[in-house]
Order: C-alpha cells, then structure tokens, then sequence
C-alpha cells in the first residue's frame, strides 16, 4: 500500500485546542494514561515511527476544492455514508444518487433536501442494475460505494477507470473473483494517484490509532496471538411482501443472504479481524473452522462461526462471531504479546504479563479536545483532507486482506475443509449469480451450506 501523507509531530497542544486539533504520529502520552512504572520503562519497536500510516484526525477537513459526490446504494449505509461525508466538511455537496430500487433514490434525496437543503435534480436519480454507471458518469469528484457488497468491485473498478475518487464501504468483496477485481483497481488507483478509503472505521478511530501506535513502540512485545469477536443479538430481517420479484425480495433483505453480503462474518465480522492483520501487519495462510444455522429466519447463511487463523509466522488467531438472541454479547478484539497484552474490552487497555495496567486511552480526555469523535465522520475527513493536499492514500488494498480472511474462514465452515491463502485467492469462487437481473430468478440454489459428508 503506498500512502505519500507527510508525518506530524503527534500533537502541538495550541493545535490541540483549535480548529483542527490533528492527531499525528508522535508520542506525547496526550489522550493516553500511563502507570510511572510505564513511562521508565524502554521498549523496543515493533516498526520505526514514521515507517507506517497514521491518520490525521481534525475534527473537520480543511477547506479547499469544492468536492462534488455521488452515492451508489442509497439504503441506510448508503444515507448514514451521505451525511457522514456532507458532515465533515464544508464546501462539499451530493450531485447524484443511484439505486436498484426507486424509493430508495426518493428516500435519501428527500432527506438531502430536508437535512441539508441539496437539491438532487430528477435527471441525476438513477434507478436499476447500471444506475452505478450513470452516477459515476456525472461531473462529480467522489463516488461514495454503499451497495450490497457483492456489487462493490465492479462498482469500485468503473469508478477508478473513471479517475474517481472513491469511499468504498466494506466489506469490499464477498468471493475470490471480487478479490482480485479490487486488488487490481486498487493499483490502477494507486498508479492514478486516486485517493481511495474504505469502511473499517476503527483505522479512523482514535482510541485504536493510538493503540496501533503503542503496539508499534512495542509496548506489548512480539506478537503471539489473539482472539477476536462480534457475537450480538439477531440483526435484522425483511419477509416477502406481495409483489415483490426475486430480487427485490433477495435485495431487500440482503444482509441475509450469503450472495449479497458475503454472510455476517464477512459483512460485520470483518471488522474484529482487520483490527489484527492492521495491527501484526500479517495475512493468514491458512484457515479451520466451523459454523451453523440456529435462529436466522429468512435468507441462507449462517449465524454463527468460530475460525482458527494460522498467520504468517505461525501465530495463531481465533475468530468468534454470533448473531442470536439471548446470547452472551461480545464486539471486541484481544492480541496478545512477549510483553503484555492489549484489549478493546472496556476500554482500550495495555497490561503486562502480571495483569498490571501500564496503559490506557484517555477517552474523556479526546472529548474535552475534540468536537469530532465520530469515526464514521472522521473517515470522511480523512478522505476529504487526502483529496485536497493532493496527497494519494489507497486503503483497499490493506482492506482486502482482512476480508479475503474472512472469506476462507467462511468457506472453511461451509466445507469443513481447511482453506488456504494461496488456494482461495486464487479460485474462481464467484458468487454472483448467472441469472442476475431485477425480476424472477432462481432460488433453488440459494440453500444453507452443509459441511462434511454425511454417514452412511
């Protein structure tokens, strides 16, 4: 991945306390609470800061070039990406919409006018499977990707073809083919000098920035391991109404349905999991694991999997994700190190192999400096700031390894067979079916998948 940000020192505290308040890549122990023993003592780094990407994170993107947007997939993620964006800078406007379903077009461009007072024209609300090419083929300078996952690499590689500067919500492939279709976008759009960010949110979240950073100066030692979780209660559902074909039903309720979203583990669950591979800097090589249906109600995925990541060097991590009612909860990641250990359960917390707290975030102390604490916002500002500096960032390429685990983890628990980095990105996994359209298609093979053989 190539980022060309210039490095700041991490905080000047007059900068602190005005307008833009960035975060940068020193250590000055601001937004973070040490024991004494803690501050004596010397680590030895991981990586050498400077030598890997932290995020600025004003509480808004400076001014400059007014930025026109267009949105793909105007759903709730669709509209919650809009607004985020409008909300993190001045000088930025919404200019066109597209959707497979016009009441979703209507939807969000009601609310532009209401919230906002922009004013999309009729002719630039697109409806169907290419709105997504009438949208990017207007005058407009960011394309925000919010459609069901299983479309966001055509979607991105149309856009980067049409030198467009993209958020790209993850997850941003849910097969092997959507892999490569993203990879290789992502290096035309580094080649473009295109500025590319995508929706794991958390690398524009503070508290694990300064995680990261602490992890680098080798606070927790070498890392050893981890486990990794996104267990909740049962997400939602739609059931069949009168007079909706196929896919509308399918595209309505598609976070239900393994073609459209990838299953939860792929949609959601990646998120746990890009927080390792973002903090060890490794990709699994290979992947165990199983999972089953108990409780989901419609669609043909699973609702719950536990995966076991053998990485680079060997390191094993554990992935855990569940969504059923009356369950014990838990949305958190845990890496542990020769030194000590760091979690985000209850905070964001470093401790040394006795159990003593050595390190922790100063939550209260990032709201009495910031206005901006939302990272769903601060993601757009970095996007936005990257776009006005005219300094290239692309993300999706560090983004595809913690879906592509994901991926052989869910493919793992569908088969009950190990799976293999080099095998899966590799396949012709392609989950797109060959009937697509907007009306009647095939259900029978959207069915539940069985791992093993049956006895007998």
């Amino acid at each position: 991945m190539k980022n060309s940000f210039s490095r700041r020192s991490f905080l000047k505290t007059t900068a602190a306390v005005g307008a833009l308040g960035a975060v940068g890549t020193g250590s000055t122990g601001f937004l973070t609470s040490c024991t004494s023993g803690d501050k004596k003592t010397v680590y030895t780094p991981l990586k050498e800061a400077g030598s890997y990407y932290i995020p600025e994170l004003p509480d808004m993107a400076a001014d400059g070039k007014e930025l026109r947007a267009g949105v793909i997939g105007c759903g709730g993620r669709g509209s919650g990406a809009a607004m985020d964006f409008l909300n993190s800078a001045n000088g930025v406007t919404i200019v066109a919409l597209g959707d497979v379903l016009q009441e979703k077009v209507e939807g969000l461009a009601n609310q532009l006018k209401n919230d906002k007072n922009i004013d999309v024209p009729a002719d630039k609300r697109f409806v169907g499977l290419d709105a997504y090419k009438q949208v990017i083929d207007c005058d407009l300078d960011v394309l925000i990707i919010a459609t069901p996952p299983v479309f966001r690499p055509e979607h991105f590689k149309y856009a980067v073809e049409k030198n467009k500067h993209c958020f790209l919500e993850k997850p941003i492939f849910v097969d092997a083919v959507g892999y490569r279709t993203v990879v290789a976008a992502a290096k035309q759009a580094q080649a473009k000098n295109l500025c590319i960010v995508t929706g794991t949110q958390r690398h524009h979240q503070r508290g694990y920035v300064e995680s990261f950073k602490k992890i680098m100066e080798g606070t927790i030692g070498e890392i050893t391991g981890g486990t990794v979780y996104w267990n909740q209660s049962m997400l939602w559902y739609r059931d069949r109404q009168p007079g909706w074909s196929d896919f509308e039903y399918m595209d309505r309720d598609w976070v239900n349905w393994k073609w459209l979203s990838g299953d939860h583990i792929v949609e959601q669950h990646v998120h746990n999991i890009d927080v390792f591979t973002w903090f060890s800097g490794l990709k699994p090589v290979s992947a165990v694991g199983f999972g089953s249906r108990q409780r989901r109600i419609t669609g043909d995925q699973y609702d719950n999997f536990s995966i076991d990541f053998t990485m680079e060097n060997g390191v094993h991590l554990h992935s855990m994700c569940r969504q059923i009612d009356g369950c014990v909860n838990n949305v958190s990641e845990f890496i542990q190190g020769t030194k000590g250990s760091w979690t985000s359960n209850g905070g964001y917390v470093i401790k040394d192999l006795a159990g003593n707290e050595v390190w922790r975030f100063d939550e209260e102390a990032e709201k009495a400096t910031y206005k901006q604490t939302n990272p769903y916002v601060l993601e757009h500002v970095n996007l936005i700031n990257s776009i006005r500096a005219n300094k290239p960032i692309e993300l999706a390429s560090e983004t595809a390894v913690s879906n592509m685990a994901a991926v052989m983890g869910r493919e793992s628990a569908y088969s009950g067979q190990e799976t293999t980095w080099e095998a899966m990105t590799a396949s012709s996994l392609d989950y797109t079916p060959k009937d697509l359209n907007i009306g009647k298609m095939d259900m029978s093979g959207f069915t539940v998948p069985v791992p093993g053989t049956a006895k007998g």
